[in-house]
């Protein structure tokens, strides 16, 4: 399996690779007020890919920061019962969405 991926890593860098020698002329990017910027098409694109990526996860930080702090939660609220008990009911359900 990890001679399978290796090869299809392989593949897909060709591909890639092909695909920025055949993108390499130049584009311009025109912003407002007459700025504009030239530069390869496919370095625009990966700046593009680039900022994607940035912008990804930083919209996944807030709820990744959620989990971890549940997590911790969790793990005090355990160490601290005693051993061989379960938690005594609240009698109210728990809503997923409380933390």
């Amino acid at each position: 399996m990890k001679f399978l991926s290796r090869i299809v890593g392989i593949v897909l860098f060709i591909l890639f690779f092909g695909f920025a020698l055949k993108n390499t002329q130049e584009v311009a990017l025109r912003f407002f007020l007459g700025y504009e910027v030239h530069a390869p098409l496919v370095l625009m694109l990966l700046a593009f890919f680039g900022g994607g990526a940035v912008l990804g996860v930083l919209a996944m930080t807030p709820t990744l920061l959620r989990y971890r702090r549940s997590q911790v939660h969790h793990k005090t609220v355990a160490t601290a019962m005693p051993a061989g008990r379960e938690p005594q009911a609240t009698g109210q359900a728990a809503h997923p969405d409380a933390y």
